[in-house]
């Protein structure tokens, strides 16, 4: 299995699926990224966390761990 975090800096990848329950799941739901959307890797802080990406036009700063949650193909 592949995650958003395992992504290089530049690459693009598409979602397939999220992983976790509840309020985190509907968190990532909500800010737009669902199945089948395309998520492309910006940036990631020195230490590791957060990951900025762009998702549907707009950029977004993740926590590593939420990164982990978003497998990606």
């Amino acid at each position: 299995m592949k995650t958003l975090r395992d992504i290089p800096i530049g690459q693009t990848a598409k979602i397939v699926k999220i992983h976790g329950e509840g309020a985190v799941r509907r968190r990532i739901m909500d800010m737009g990224m669902t199945k089948g959307t395309d998520v492309t890797v910006r940036k990631v802080a020195p230490l590791g966390d957060p990951v900025e990406i762009t998702v549907r036009g707009y950029e977004l700063s993740i926590r590593k761990a939420d990164a982990e949650m978003v497998e990606v193909n």
